[in-house]
């Protein structure tokens, strides 16, 4: 099964390398010019110990002359390799940087359940650690594996020349090494493929941890988090030692039969020079190729181990490359839609085999400001989710303006959507470039006027540069609300039809919260709006508050009418209220 799966990997390869098929020929071209010139070597180095007849008998003519062609073969071999490495790097990284492109812009498509389902950790180490191994997999199989099977092919050919009864002690003995390397080549794919997913999960962890470190360390949970750590770590030592054994035992198998063949023509060639079968020129060229033909063989061995680990990480990325995407086969515009939402019969889980939504129904009018309630895990957050098409529904239709939004262009709808989220997302750039994200267009007084709607300006103008400055994840310089309220400014310059407020004021104090309550007022406004909030006392102004339990709608109606009705929500806000 490993090695169809090998195979099948190995074949994509090789049709991702079609197009560089002029330069892979220009390679092979240097790589077999380069090879015919060092083979000349040894045979003009026969000649020249063939010129040397006696102690005072020295051909100086020939001997100069042959000294003259052997450094041509040199300072030309060097130039044809130069062009070579070239040629072969620019394959290399091109192809490697490809991979990184399109796994990379996969990653911005792949359904949400697809990058849900893996730790995210280990997207990271696909992009970065996987596609750098390949690369080295592949820059070796340029560089050596092309020389190496030439060299080997011209070897045997210029020893037949000279001797082909010395040759053929040579060949009988060659597929020992072949049949040596393969052995050992089949097992180390496996070990490989383990080592790369064990790395994988490790980035993961190690991502994970640094991420929550403050839960870490108020936890108490350091020790634990490092006992981890070393049993993954013991797991990825295990798996690359014995990656690495078996590898490393490819060069010194073969070189143990490459020098018993190597002994083996400087006996047989010794007793056929003394009966006059070869000249002493004519046994050192030989015995010249029959060490150098080792060589390669140990060379094409290493490859083939690099390679098995950079097929195992190929694997990882076509995986990755090839994951099912958004469908995205919508061409509907609601560019001018009026903002009307509704539900009907909608049934969806994210594990088939646990029923979530069921039997869903909701219409909410143009302009209505919806809030969704609701114990945690109810499903609250999943109405989102499927309102934006982040997760597809089971069952059912959501229609926006009596159109289903499967029929709508993807984008067109997303675009149509404000939404400010629990978890704040600010890009390495400038606050100015952070807020003019959802409006490129948007002039610095726009900027200005939003901030301030929104009470963030004050602490910008706090920032070293103002909204020039440069926010990233190693400075630290915002808090989490501080992150918040740049993400709600964020929208507030571009304000679309409908919006989503998804806890948008969750890490905001309350004081705060209060001041931008009126900027949230008139941004809803004539907006159709989903309000998600933990916090009762920011939705009671909502037109309709939904308390969502089980993934269906158990109370409906606004906050004055669940109030009388003394059901879920009323328990809830007296609780909060006491």
């Amino acid at each position: 099964m490993e090695n169809k799966s090998q195979s099948k990997i190995l074949n994509r390869v090789l049709i991702e390398l079609k197009a560089y098929d002029l330069q892979i020929l220009v390679s092979v071209l240097c790589a077999l010019a380069t090879v015919v010139l060092q083979l000349r070597i040894p045979i003009l180095t026969g000649r020249a110990v063939d010129c040397i007849i006696g102690p005072a008998e020295i051909d100086y003519d020939g001997l100069i002359f042959i000294l003259k062609e052997i450094s041509l073969n040199v300072v030309a071999t060097g130039f044809i390799q130069w062009v070579m490495n070239r040629v072969n790097n620019n394959i290399t990284y091109t192809i490697t940087k490809n991979f990184r492109d399109r796994a990379f812009a996969k990653l911005q498509h792949m359904k949400l359940a697809e990058i849900d389902s893996h730790p995210h950790g280990d997207f990271v180490s696909r992009i970065v650690a996987d596609a750098e191994t390949f690369s080295d997999g592949l820059l070796m199989g340029f560089t050596q594996l092309f020389t190496g099977v030439l060299t080997i092919l011209g070897t045997i050919y210029f020893m037949v020349i000279i001797s082909w009864k010395i040759a053929l002690v040579v060949i009988i003995a060659t597929p020992f090494s072949l049949l040596l390397a393969r052995f050992i080549s089949e097992r180390t794919y496996k070990y490989f493929g383990d080592q790369a997913k064990l790395r994988g999960d490790e980035t993961s962890y190690i991502e994970e941890i640094i991420i929550n470190k403050n839960i870490v360390r108020n936890m108490d949970y350091e020790d634990r988090a490092l006992q981890n750590f070393e049993d993954m770590n013991n797991k990825l030592a295990d798996a690359s030692m014995r990656a690495t054994f078996y590898s490393s035992t490819v060069n010194p198998s073969t070189r143990l039969i490459n020098n018993l063949i190597y002994a083996s023509v400087g006996v047989f060639g010794a007793l056929m020079s003394i009966g006059g079968g070869i000249t002493v020129g004519g046994l050192t060229s030989f015995l010249y190729y029959a060490s150098g033909y080792g060589k390669p063989f140990n060379e094409i061995s290493g490859v083939i181990t690099e390679f098995q680990n950079a097929l195992a990480c190929a694997e990882r990325l076509f995986v990755m490359i090839d994951a099912e995407v958004e469908v995205n086969n919508g061409n509907a515009n609601i560019d001018s839609a009026k903002g009307e939402i509704e539900f009907k019969d909608v049934s969806f889980s994210y594990d088939k085999s646990k029923k979530l939504i069921e039997h869903l129904n909701l219409k909410v009018e143009p302009g209505k400001r919806v809030a969704i309630v609701g114990p945690t895990g109810a499903g609250k957050s999943t109405i989102i989710n499927l309102l934006m098409r982040f997760y597809d529904i089971d069952a059912g239709e959501i229609l926006i303006d009596g159109t289903d939004i499967r029929d709508i262009d993807i984008d067109n709808l997303r675009r149509n959507f404000g939404m400010v989220l629990q978890e704040t997302w600010l890009k390495n750039a400038t606050i100015k470039e952070n807020l003019k994200m959802a409006s490129p267009n948007a002039t610095d007084d726009e900027i200005i006027e939003a901030a301030k709607a929104t009470h963030a300006h004050s602490f910008i103008k706090r920032m070293p540069y103002g909204y020039d400055t440069i926010l990233s994840p190693e400075n630290g310089s915002l808090s989490q609300g501080q992150m918040q309220l740049l993400c709600i400014t964020r929208v507030m310059l571009n304000i679309p039809r409908m919006l989503i407020l998804d806890e948008a004021t969750s890490s905001i104090d309350t004081r705060t919260e209060q001041k931008i309550q009126s900027a949230f007022n008139k941004m809803m406004k004539g907006r159709t709006t989903f309000v998600v909030a933990h916090r009762l006392s920011t939705i009671r102004e909502a037109d309709v508050i939904l308390f969502v339990k089980d993934g269906q709608i158990v109370e409906q109606g606004n906050h004055t009418e669940l109030l009388q009705k003394d059901g879920y929500y009323a328990k809830l806000y007296r609780s909060q209220i006491a």
